[in-house]
């Protein structure tokens, strides 16, 4: 059986996860928790020489970034065109968004969360008043090209139907919710366009994807006491920098 190695309190984790969820695709979970640096750990074997998640493991092929994974279970499974549609512009609309989204959306709903959850831990010090301002700023223009350029009037990205392009963007919109930063707040359309995308993936599905991260306070701890944090602070550091 196929093998998805993630971590669920990162985005591209549970885009993977909820996606193949959704569809009944047939897969094995293994958990990784990045917090206690489970990806630098033996125990993966082949898998760790990655050294990040998501990861899918189908036989003796070895796939990584989310997206790339996204797209192979598409054409693996067969499943309905609205996913991933065959027009060759309307795929366009949806490797459009999901080419754009590394840099922006999704960076922009990380930097937030990370600021919040790890900034004091990681620099030993408080996130200073002009860096969370700029994330935030940069979180808004970023969800204004989200409805404005992407959403439109439309029901979902692609139109009247869900995308693989829906599933990255409510997830990566969930991050700042981690640490009580609502991106949805005053923002009617996107909150109507995130319920039915909760709907057309299953209510109770998309909250067990983000059980882990609205836990996620506990996640400085849980790093801070890793016998891996040592080996990662450096690295999270340069997040900040």
């Amino acid at each position: 059986m196929m093998e998805l190695y993630l971590d669920l309190v990162s985005p591209p984790c549970r885009s993977v996860f909820l996606f193949a969820r959704a569809l009944k695709i047939p897969f094995e979970f293994k958990r990784v928790d990045l917090a206690a640096g489970q990806q630098y750990s033996q125990e993966f074997g082949e898998i760790s020489i990655v050294r990040k998640i998501p990861v899918m493991k189908d036989g003796g092929f070895i796939l990584t970034e989310s997206t790339a994974i996204l797209k192979y279970l598409v054409q693996k499974y067969s499943v309905a065109d609205h996913w991933f549609p065959a027009d060759l512009q309307q795929r366009a609309r949806a490797n459009e968004y999901l080419s754009w989204q590394h840099m922006n959306l999704r960076a922009h709903c990380s930097k937030v969360f990370l600021l919040k959850a790890l900034f004091p831990i990681v620099m030993d010090a408080e996130v200073p008043k002009e860096t969370m301002d700029a994330a935030l700023e940069n979180l808004k223009q970023s969800l204004n090209l989200l409805e404005e350029k992407f959403l439109q009037n439309k029901p979902f990205i692609l139109g009247d139907k869900i995308s693989v392009a829906d599933v990255v963007a409510a997830v990566e919109m969930m991050q700042p919710l981690g640490t009580g930063v609502d991106g949805f707040e005053g923002r009617p359309k996107l909150i109507a366009w995130r319920e039915r995308v909760k709907k057309e993936l299953g209510e109770k599905l998309f909250e067990e994807a983000h059980e882990m991260l609205m836990k996620s306070s506990s996640l400085p701890q849980t790093l801070k006491s890793s016998s891996s944090f040592d080996k990662l602070k450096p690295m999270l550091q340069k997040l900040f920098r």
